[in-house]
């Protein structure tokens, strides 16, 4: 008897594990995502035909698990919007089908979809639901990718847990006998062993390298079976590091050949991270070498091979150019170091805007999360409530039999009550709606109305040492008894004031007033230093005076030139201050450039090293032109020293305005 239980014991274990295998529909779609490295888009035509062999046969199972490849696809090809959808469809139809296996696979794309968009927390408790079933179903693959990515999660906070994972996933991924999990479970107990070597103890950093070794050996013979080639190459980089890191004589042979190794992996598979983090160390390496040739070789050589691809990677440009630039200033070499620093000011900020699209796109990637997540705990809310509904409305039936002109009070009674307290409930969540609305509304017009503040106390601003120098100088045209000339700059000045004022309550100007404040201002400037320098405004035949522009945008510019270009003016040069403008109809813009022949934009610099003061006008002006950008995407500004052949020094700014 005890036998034949233990019989059907097994049988019944038996059809739990065979339930939980994977279909020939999965199958496929695995299949798919395995080519996700070689053809993107057979990988995707594979994976939606097993999605449309789901949907016919109506395999809700199946289909979230599809689904669930597909948002692991996408994430790969930095498709967020198509990492999103996939990533919730198979959340949520895993959920319906309360089926184990593709809860896991939803819970563990949804763990991915937190990572990605830097919600550590929410990410672990995520996977570490998928890790606890694909261990209950003996999915050891899948256990052995989780306990990595686990591991990695906890490598910058618990350092306790982030061993316990990498151990465990190393342990299934020997169990799985599947190299491409041995490798990625390898990685993550490599980087645990990296980022714990103690500096002067040579035996931990030996133990690391030996089991980088160890690594790179294994995946070598199975490098066929292995499809992330990514991570064979992220092997020798690490292990290179080591060497590189570790104690001297550095080990060159192993150094330089586990680089080259990576080199040839990222450029054969297209791997960008491998490529250029190989030939980063290795220009890295030459250069401490002062080898700096071969460095300014395999950094050109990096930079050639990223212009012959399809698309720009701008972090690439970046990095490449800014080494070269540190290699010239070893050099002593500024000609090359200004080429090189301008690529990479222009690459930087390249590579900073699509930084920040992607922070854009993450943070609404993380509402729409978070918004999802409150809509499901309220339909959860509403659904326990009808089910409370329901249950009251049986026991009211019951009560029936026993009285039934008090039940029919009692029921009406309830049935009024729950109906009002729905009402409430709705009209709540119809007003916490309308205030959610009316918080936005307020915030974009607190920012609004700061924004205009801040702009009218730039305008409003004056400089206090330009106004007592400009009464001060009145003041002893007065005591010298040349009051016409005194009188007259009075009027200037009073004039200026006015239209500063004036111009402070408008949110554009014309080109006419704009050239008239200019010219009271700087000559009230000329009053204050004596008349030590010229100017000239002038425009081009084809400006329209009448065209409007935001109003005291040129203003900070023109006392900068004067300040900080011409007044420390020492030499017999007479200082010069040309302001031009020309329009450009195509694009709405109207260019002011400004040039003086002051000392120049590097000294000027020099000079205000020891002044920690940082100008709130400029900085203001700095904001309005950021924002300005934004209705009109060639508003800008640019400021370089003045070269000419005659050997003038000075300073040009160019300012892109837009046309209101």
């Amino acid at each position: 008897m005890k036998g034949f239980f233990s019989f059907l014991i097994f049988i019944f274990a038996s059809s739990i594990v065979c339930a939980q295998a994977p279909t020939a529909i999965e199958k496929k779609a695995e299949q798919g995502y395995a080519n996700r490295f070689i053809d993107t888009l057979t990988s995707l035509h594979i994976q939606y035909e097993a999605l449309s062999l789901a949907q016919q046969t109506h395999d809700r199972v199946d289909e979230a698990i599809c689904h669930a490849y597909l948002a692991m696809t996408y994430r790969r090809m930095l498709n967020l919007k198509d990492f999103s959808k996939n990533t919730e469809l198979a959340y949520d139809i895993a959920n319906n089908t309360k089926n184990e296996r593709a809860i896991a696979y939803g819970n563990w794309t949804m763990g991915l979809l937190r990572s990605y968009i830097d919600d550590k927390t929410a990410a672990l408790d995520y996977m570490l639901k998928a890790y606890v079933i694909f261990q209950k179903i003996h999915e050891y693959r899948h256990c052995a990718k989780l306990g990595a990515d686990i591991s990695y999660l906890f490598s910058t906070g618990v350092t306790t847990k982030s061993k316990k994972y990498a151990d465990e996933a190393l342990t299934y991924a020997v169990k799985s006998n599947d190299p491409e999990s041995i490798l990625h479970a390898r990685l993550a107990v490599g980087s645990y062993l990296s980022d714990h070597i103690i500096t002067g103890r040579w035996e931990s950093w030996q133990r690391a390298v030996d089991f980088f070794k160890e690594t790179i050996v294994l995946a070598g013979k199975d490098a066929d079976r292995i499809i992330s080639k990514s991570n064979i190459g992220i092997a020798h980089i690490n292990l290179a590091e080591l060497y590189m890191n570790g104690p001297s004589p550095i080990d060159e042979h192993a150094l330089l050949s586990n680089l080259e190794t990576a080199t040839d992996i990222g450029k054969k598979y297209n791997l960008r991270n491998v490529y250029r983090s190989s030939l980063g160390i290795r220009g890295q390496y030459f250069v401490e070498k002062k080898e700096y040739r071969m460095a300014e070789r395999l950094f050109k050589e990096g930079i050639a091979f990223q212009q012959g691809l399809p698309y720009k990677d701008n972090d690439l440009f970046a990095a490449f150019y800014n080494c070269l630039k540190d290699l010239a200033a070893r050099e002593g070499d500024h000609q090359s170091y200004y080429e090189y620093d301008k690529l990479f000011v222009k690459y930087n900020q390249l590579k900073y805007d699509e930084s920040i699209q992607e922070k854009l796109q993450n943070t609404d990637a993380r509402f729409e999360a978070e918004k999802r997540i409150a809509r499901i705990t309220q339909l959860e809310k509403e659904n326990e409530l009808q089910k409370k509904n329901k249950l009251l409305s049986y026991s009211i039936s019951g009560i029936l039999l026993i009285g039934l002109v008090f039940v029919y009070r009692s029921y009406h009674y309830r049935k009024c009550y729950y109906q009002n307290r729905e009402d409430i409930l709705q009209q709540q969540q119809a007003n916490a709606a309308l205030k959610v609305q009316l918080m936005e509304k307020e915030s974009l017009e607190t920012l609004s109305e700061k924004i205009a503040l801040e702009r009218r106390l730039l305008q409003s601003q004056m400089d206090p040492h330009f106004m007592f120098n400009i009464l001060g100088s009145i003041q002893n045209m007065i005591l010298q008894s040349d009051r016409v000339t005194a009188v007259g700059y009075l009027g200037k000045f009073a004039k200026l004031i006015r239209q500063v004022l004036e111009q402070s309550r408008i949110e554009s100007i014309c080109l006419t007033d704009e050239i008239n404040t200019l010219n009271h201002y700087i000559e009230l400037q000329q009053l204050r230093l004596n008349y030590n320098f010229d100017y000239e405004i002038k425009y081009g035949a084809n400006v329209d005076t009448n065209i409007h522009i935001p109003p005291l945008l040129i203003q900070p510019f023109v006392e900068n030139a004067i300040e900080h270009g011409l007044k420390p003016l020492t030499d017999s040069r007479r200082g010069l201050l040309q302001i031009s403008f020309t329009q450009d109809i195509d694009r709405d813009v109207l260019i002011c450039s400004i040039v003086d022949n002051g000392i120049g934009l590097r000294r000027s610099k020099s000079d205000k090293t020891q002044d920690s003061h940082q100008s709130l006008s400029t900085k203001i002006t700095d904001e309005r032109l950021l924002l300005m950008q934004q209705q009109n995407a060639y508003t800008k500004m640019e400021i370089h020293d003045r070269k000419s052949e005659e050997g003038e020094k000075g300073c040009i700014v160019r300012l892109t305005i837009p046309i209101l």
